[in-house]
């Protein structure tokens, strides 16, 4: 199983993924995309990801605004598995947008 990463190894990974934000209990951003449209490709594609990687966000669509949550519920928190999830999402939404 994944472990929890701490505190911070949390902030030193989000220093590099600005629109990131979070601890060792979850991480989440909000995007806004052009379009609804848009926004349900960039949720489309980051269901595709999550699949091949088995691991899976919570996400609120608001129209055209997007907001991801990850967590690795297993563990209780914020693993390597989110900020790879997350690093995966960043690449959707810049490709989209």
């Amino acid at each position: 199983m994944a472990e929890v990463l701490e505190p911070a190894a949390v902030r030193a990974a989000l220093a590099g993924m600005p629109d990131w934000s979070g601890d060792s209990g979850a991480i989440a951003r909000t995007a806004q995309l052009p379009t609804f449209p848009d926004a349900i490709a960039v949720v489309t594609r980051v269901a595709t990801v999550a699949e091949e990687m088995d691991h899976h966000p919570d996400i609120d669509i608001r129209w055209r605004n997007l907001t991801f949550r990850c967590r690795t519920h297993s563990a209780g928190g914020t693993t390597q598995l989110d900020i790879d999830l997350a690093r995966r999402i960043d690449e959707i939404i810049a490709a989209q947008s």
